[in-house]
């Protein structure tokens, strides 16, 4: 059994130090590689012996035979799995190029990125007393993502309901203090767009996060952001998202009191959550 799945096996049953140990070596094998038993404690604030004891609950003898396996599968990524992707028509060829895609996407749409747009957006934001997000269907993971991401700068955001009553409802309540985000993918869902339109017209901020310049959400948005167009809804999505949390972090630079102990705290809540159950 590979170290991986002997990892995953145990990974409920593990303590703490164990844990830690085996995410690192699940998340960061590559670099785990490279290191002394030393080094890899040293690394997760470990002593070294805790190490040793991991490498044998897995069964090996300690960590150099554990190491090796580690080893083996960096040989395999770095070095074998390049060589099959070259092989024509292969299951290895079809996934390299698949990723070959979002990368490209990904790329075309930093280098066409309005950073200019993008603080904007941060600055209105931050001058907003609600923001609210008008998301259609493909773009429903990215608005989750932004909102996680401006709950934990304590910013008060929600994701309005697509029906055409519940958005009516949303445009009814929102006021020029709030602030509305469309986020779109292929433009599927005709009402966001007229409600967007709605809100302009009735002085409310507005702001488009697109997947394409063309999409008519532009042309109702007072800040457009927009990524590489692509024809794959799913290259598309990553390639919004990659704008979401470009973002973030700029959300982060610019209010980073807001942000301040914000996952800390979120953590130290969670643990104790967690300790009351029953």
């Amino acid at each position: 059994m590979e170290y991986e799945n002997r990892i995953r096996a145990d990974r409920p049953k593990m303590s703490k130090s164990f844990a830690k140990l085996a995410d690192f070596l699940l998340d960061s094998y590559i670099e785990a590689s490279f290191m002394t038993a030393s080094e890899l404690a040293h690394t997760l604030n470990l002593d070294a012996a805790t190490v040793v004891r991991f490498s044998q609950y897995l069964g090996y003898a300690g960590f150099p035979e554990l190491q090796q396996d580690i080893r083996e599968k960096v040989k395999r990524d770095i070095l074998l799995r390049p060589k099959q992707a070259m092989v024509s028509n292969s299951h290895t060829q079809v996934a390299h190029l698949a990723l070959n895609e979002i990368a490209n996407a990904i790329e075309q749409t930093r280098l066409s990125l309005d950073t200019d747009a993008l603080l904007e957006l941060v600055e209105m934001i931050g001058n907003a007393r609600r923001i609210i997000i008008l998301a259609e269907g493909p773009a429903q993971p990215n608005a989750y993502s932004l909102v996680q991401y401006l709950e934990q700068g304590g910013f008060p955001v929600y994701i309005a309901r697509s029906g055409v009553v519940d958005l009516a409802r949303t445009i009814n309540t929102v006021t020029e203090q709030d602030l509305l985000i469309a986020i779109e993918i292929k433009g599927q869902t005709v009402y966001i767009t007229r409600a967007l339109c709605e809100a302009k017209m009735k002085g409310i901020p507005t702001a488009a996060i697109l997947g394409a310049s063309s999409l008519s959400s532009a042309q109702c948005a007072d800040i457009v952001i927009t990524s590489a167009a692509h024809p794959s809804i799913g290259v598309s999505t990553v390639s919004v998202e990659g704008m979401i949390y470009a973002l973030s972090q700029v959300l982060r630079w610019r209010f980073a009191d807001r942000f301040a102990g914000t996952e800390q705290a979120i953590n130290d809540i969670s643990t104790r959550l967690q300790s009351n159950l029953i």
